[in-house]
């Protein structure tokens, strides 16, 4: 009885030798994922109110000479830019205006004045070349009007008083309507300040001079200054665009082994090398496959455990990675498709580049398969 419970054990343990689990590929699924692309940014014009501060002169069109008829100038302004292209502003232009007496002689003057009024403004560059709120250089046309509001008259009465008679010499404050229109040149220095340059043209009526001339009175403005954005001019928006990249996973089971405890068979190791960043077997690694399947072929209980690498040297992980599963993926399927292998013989795995089975960095772009 012992002796028979002896042989039983001997042959259960017998039985356990001949019999190894492995894991072994049953399939691969593709599924798709959303990979990073970059990044989009937007902008879109914002509706802001704006100050404008100006200074300069004016010529008052007149008999005198040019020089004789310049007067300094200031202007201010108050303003809502509604598009890209359309704005208001409430602007006072202010100071002194000139005008010339000939009687033989000409004889100058100047008064004062304060012309509030409300211009309507297009910006020309963004109407015909879109909006660009990094634009350095903007034109814009106005055309406007307000009430002219002059005083000290002084000088002309004293002309008038001396016998230089005026047709329509008059004294105290006077308001008279007006109408203008101009451009503006605007250069960018960032996007709460612009310096600026502007030219306007202002029409009243005959007797703003105190002289019937019998057609309109004019003056012209040359100004410089700065315009002040109060608040921001555009929104920002960014947005992360993603693409779908398709991936592959490897579906592994378990399979029972059967081997001959008595038969053994000396492992059979070959490494399939590739160049830097390659997947594809050149042709001198390809007589190392045909020596595995031969092995495989020869010995039908034999199996092989193929394993990717990459290099520590070249990349990152996530580079190294894809490249050792490719390599790996590459070499079973010639063994299948190309040499029959079943599946259910070949293990697979890969370790990027965690692990360097070389010491010499190129030889770690590799596939090690081992035959047993």
């Amino acid at each position: 009885m012992k002796l028979f419970i002896v042989a039983a054990l001997a042959w259960v343990s017998m039985t356990a030798m001949a019999q190894k689990t492995q894991r072994v590929i049953d399939r691969v699924e593709p599924r798709t994922v959303q990979e990073f692309d970059h990044t989009d940014v937007t902008q879109t014009f914002k509706s802001h109110w704006f100050i404008n501060l100006q200074g300069g002169a004016q010529y008052t069109l007149g008999e005198a000479k040019f020089k004789d008829l310049i007067s300094p100038n200031v202007q201010a302004a108050l303003g809502y830019q509604f598009t890209p292209v359309f704005g208001l502003r409430l602007q006072a232009n202010a100071w002194q205006s000139k005008g010339a007496f000939d009687n033989d002689r000409v004889y100058d003057y100047k008064f004062n004045y304060v012309a509030p009024g409300l211009d309507f403004m297009f910006n020309l560059s963004n109407l015909l070349c879109g909006w660009n709120p990094d634009r350095f250089f903007n034109v814009t046309a106005f055309l406007g009007g307000g009430a002219n509001i002059a005083w000290k008259n002084d000088e002309a009465n004293a002309l008038h008083n001396q016998g230089f008679k005026m047709e329509y010499i008059w004294d105290g404050t006077k308001v008279r309507p007006f109408g203008r229109g101009g451009l503006q040149f605007g250069f960018r220095l960032s996007d709460a300040v612009q310096f600026l340059i502007e030219g306007n043209a202002n029409i009243l009526s005959d007797k703003y001079n105190s002289k019937k001339a019998e057609n309109p009175d004019w003056y012209f403005n040359a100004l410089a200054g700065f315009r002040i954005n109060l608040g921001k001019v555009r929104n920002v928006e960014t947005h992360e665009v993603y693409r779908d990249v398709v991936v592959y996973d490897t579906i592994y089971k378990t399979v029972v082994i059967e081997e001959d405890p008595i038969v053994r068979v000396d492992p059979l190791r070959r490494d399939v090398f590739f160049l830097r960043n390659k997947t594809d077997i050149r042709d001198s690694e390809t007589q190392k496959i045909a020596d595995i399947a031969d092995y495989l072929n020869k010995y039908p209980a034999a199996q092989v455990n193929i394993v990717g690498y990459a290099d520590a040297g070249t990349g990152n992980d996530k580079i190294n990675d894809r490249l050792a599963a490719q390599r790996a993926d590459v070499v079973v399927k010639a063994l299948i498709e190309e040499y029959g292998i079943s599946a259910d013989r070949i293990t697979y795995d890969s370790k990027g580049a965690h692990v360097q089975p070389f010491v010499e960095n190129d030889l770690n772009r590799v596939t090690i398969c081992i035959a047993e």
